[in-house]
């Protein structure tokens, strides 16, 4: 039976499933460095970032030591999926009280069994209130799958929405991912122009900034902002940026570091009388803000999305 139009579209309040959460956050870290360690980097790590399927999250295909796998958290069955070439795939679940500690041995006892081996720096990445090693992290061990479930309906619908948006542009852009260190679902545009004066001492912050970027993604939260929001930046942001306006109502600049990031609540586009739309607006809203503050050419980047006359 085909789900309604708003079916995906629940409340996920942070404060609700934040442990969770956190656990699922550190879940993602240890897939996304075996990632970073079993590709070649790509453009703005692109390589090793997690990719929407239809029932979770992925990698793309792996190497190591001439083996090809793939590993994906399917949140639909909540469990973790080990492919590796005509092998039977390996699995196990993800539940209430399976600690980083479990799923970091559990994972590379399923490597192993394909004779993959992947060494990684075991510990958290880029959040400073998460420090204890993989190995030892018995902390946290909070799983509510009806909680995630949620929250990966509404990743999967914005993706969805983030791959229209996609759609209307002709120019170097990100695919649609969520980078496992912000845990963020994300998408960046690009207009070919290295950027000036990226961090020569931040070797990740140097290859994610090296180009112009317009970026845009949806994240559910965290200790300073406790609510899920899409944002959109441009970097190096330009001076003029937050004289723009944003769409729809109730999007603002926030200052963010050194610059600003422009935001609007989750819960203002689940409850427009129509999302997807509403979503649209602010995509739109952002980019055209971002490219004419930063003199973009926006006709030589547009690409035409009339469908009909490609119809057979």
């Amino acid at each position: 039976m085909r789900e309604s139009r708003h079916a995906a579209l629940e409340a996920i309040p942070y404060a609700e499933w934040e442990p969770t959460k956190t656990t699922l956050h550190l879940y993602s870290q240890i897939v996304g460095k075996i990632a970073l360690r079993s590709s070649a980097l790509r453009n703005h790590w692109w390589n090793c970032t997690l990719k929407p399927t239809a029932r979770g999250v992925r990698t793309d295909r792996l190497n190591a030591d001439g083996t090809s796998f793939d590993i994906e958290l399917d949140f639909v069955d909540h469990r973790v999926v080990v492919r590796a070439g005509l092998h039977d795939d390996v699995t196990f679940r993800m539940h209430d009280g399976l600690s980083v500690a479990e799923f970091f041995d559990s994972i590379r006892t399923a490597l192993t069994a394909f004779d993959i081996r992947v060494p990684i720096v075991a510990k958290p990445y880029g959040v400073p209130t998460l420090t204890t090693p993989f190995a030892q992290d018995r902390e946290h061990r909070s799983y509510d799958a009806a909680a995630v479930r949620r929250w990966w309906n509404v990743v999967r619908w914005s993706s969805d929405v983030f791959e229209r948006f996609a759609s209307e542009f002709v120019g170097k852009q990100g695919p649609v991912q969520l980078f496992w260190h912000s845990f963020d679902l994300a998408l960046g545009r690009y207009n070919g122009k290295r950027a000036a004066g990226p961090p020569q001492d931040d070797p990740v912050a140097r290859e994610a900034y090296s180009h112009e970027v317009i970026a845009f993604g949806f994240w559910a939260g965290d200790a300073e902002v406790p609510e899920p929001r899409y944002y959109t930046y441009t970097a190096p942001e330009p001076a003029a940026l937050t004289s723009f306006p944003l769409q729809p109502d109730g999007t603002e600049w926030n200052q963010a570091g050194a610059g600003h990031l422009g935001t609007v609540a989750y819960e203002r586009i689940r409850e427009a009388a129509d999302p997807a739309q509403a979503l649209l607006a602010f995509l739109r809203s952002a980019y055209g803000s971002g490219a004419a503050a930063a003199a973009w050419d926006l006709d030589a980047l547009r690409h035409d999305t009339d469908e009909g006359r490609f119809a057979p």
